[in-house]
């Protein structure tokens, strides 16, 4: 089961460009996105009420929608607006129609009650369109379920493991507790590290000449969107005169596909003063990273998938996932009362 009434992430804005029709399935269900001629975002069920054929199939007709197979013309709301050699069209004739905002480049759906679609609780991802900051838009699509990433995202002390060569660098982030802090849909998650080593990718940005202090801070919201400030700066006082802080911000949200399938959307932000070449060098290093995530997590779910069933032993580091997993059951409660 997934929680309905939050807003998912559905696609970065220039998935949407021009007459283009977009097919995405989130939560199980098939979803179409176009965008309208004064540039709203619209999201419909993919199947024709009709015969259920798919109107990612179909045809632009302005603002309209046709579907390819019997020729049903479809307007923004979802209404069937034309039926081919039928005059009168029955009130039922109709598809969904989802509460769509667009904030930031990034394209957000609500997928349960449209009455309870506040764009108010979208959070602030400010450094995907801020001019102090840098990035490139980036997308991924694990096979394996959401909850499992999220794991991954809630404790970092995979990085010193899985991102040996790229991210991680140090085995003092696996050593070193984080600290956490509930919020009303989510947690906080601080990790501070003093005098490490430097990771590759830092280290590529910046030639420190010495041991680094490097920290993450981030929120992780309901139902999958992490918010975090990091940086690297040198740990020797008398070096940070001459040698910059790296300061980074990164969004990054999961939206479940089907339970075994998700959505992976991301960007890492730098300040605008490192040169240009930068933004790639960055997004290469991350994407490369997350490849190794996704290698491991897919390993993990087909394994999962593959055996009978296991309880999984919590460590004293599993405290923010297991905080989260326990606020994503609380929501479902909540919209699930009898189950």
């Amino acid at each position: 089961m997934f929680i309905k009434n939050c807003w998912y992430v559905a696609a970065w804005e220039h998935e949407l460009l021009d007459e283009r029709l977009l097919q995405r399935t989130i939560l199980n269900e098939s979803i179409l996105f176009f965008r309208t001629s004064d540039g709203q975002v619209v999201a419909l069920d993919n199947k024709c009420c009709h015969r259920h054929a798919p109107l990612s199939l179909g045809r632009r007709e302005g603002d309209c929608i046709r579907c390819m197979y019997h020729g049903l013309k479809y307007d923004r709301h979802g209404r069937c607006v034309e039926i081919p050699g039928q005059t009168a069209i029955p009130r039922q004739m109709r598809v969904r129609s989802y509460p769509v905002v667009q904030s930031k480049r990034w394209v957000w759906i609500w997928m349960g009650d449209p009455a309870k679609a506040d764009a108010a609780l979208i959070p602030d991802t400010f450094s995907l369109q801020h001019p102090d900051w840098r990035m490139k838009p980036g997308y991924l699509q694990f096979q394996a379920n959401h909850l499992l990433i999220s794991d991954n995202l809630l404790d970092f002390s995979h990085l010193s493991y899985v991102h040996e060569g790229t991210l991680g660098g140090s085995l003092d982030i696996a050593q070193t507790r984080p600290t956490m802090e509930r919020l009303e849909r989510g947690v906080r998650v601080r990790r501070e590290m003093s005098k490490i080593t430097p990771a590759p990718y830092h280290q590529r940005l910046a030639q420190f000449s010495g041991p680094v202090d490097r920290w993450f801070v981030y929120d992780y919201l309901i139902p999958g969107v992490l918010l975090m400030e990091s940086g690297v700066r040198p740990a020797d006082l008398r070096l940070r005169e001459r040698e910059k802080t790296l300061n980074f911000h990164s969004c990054q949200a999961l939206t479940p596909e089907t339970a075994t399938a998700t959505h992976y959307f991301f960007a890492s932000a730098h300040q605008s003063w490192l040169e240009e070449g930068a933004t790639d060098h960055i997004y290469q290093s991350v994407l490369s990273a997350f490849a190794e995530d996704r290698r491991m997590i897919e390993a993990q779910q087909q394994l999962i998938s593959s055996t009978a069933a296991a309880d999984m032993l919590p460590l004293l580091g599993d405290a923010a996932l297991g905080q989260f997993r326990l606020l994503m059951q609380r929501a479902l409660e909540a919209e699930n009362p009898q189950t």
